[in-house]
């Protein structure tokens, strides 16, 4: 990160960040072409380690690129707003903003897609126990992001 006096390192200031974010979007590389797409997503963050959980349906560009290769990056950001000035070069924008990478899986079981579903829940309502209904489970794909590299900016 060439702004190190903007990167955040504290790990309770990161899940705030990523707790005020709407969206996430998520990086794949189709035969050599980069390919984004911006999701709901929630989060499950395990001592040092954070998964991130998607879903979608169960087919389309984004599974077929996660079939050939498990790698991605992610990008998600919040507190976007812009400081105006008398003159062009004095304007600025503030924001705050995670970004990584990761490997990707599409989960299996209904178990496991559970799981990710309510931390995709609870990320938008703050309650993490839903029931959900089998026949909406099998058609729907639960996609895991397992981080491993994050940064985290903060322009204030």
């Amino acid at each position: 990160m060439r702004r190190k006096d903007r990167e955040i390192i504290d790990e309770e200031i990161i899940e705030k960040i990523i707790k005020s974010c709407s969206s996430c979007r998520i990086g794949l590389v189709d035969d050599g072409e980069a390919y984004i797409v911006p999701l709901n997503f929630g989060y499950e963050k395990l001592e040092n380690k954070i998964n991130l959980y998607f879903h979608g349906a169960k087919e389309g560009r984004k599974i077929d690129i996660i079939n050939k290769i498990n790698k991605g990056t992610f990008q998600m950001d919040t507190d976007n707003k812009l400081h105006e000035a008398e003159k062009a070069c004095g304007y600025s924008y503030r924001f705050a903003s995670i970004m990584g990478v990761g490997e990707i899986y599409l989960l299996s079981s209904n178990e496991e897609k559970i799981k990710g579903l309510n931390f995709i829940m609870s990320q938008y309502t703050g309650k993490s126990k839903w029931d959900f209904d089998e026949e909406k489970l099998n058609a729907t794909t639960v996609i895991k992001l397992e981080v491993k590299k994050l940064t985290c900016k903060v322009h204030p």
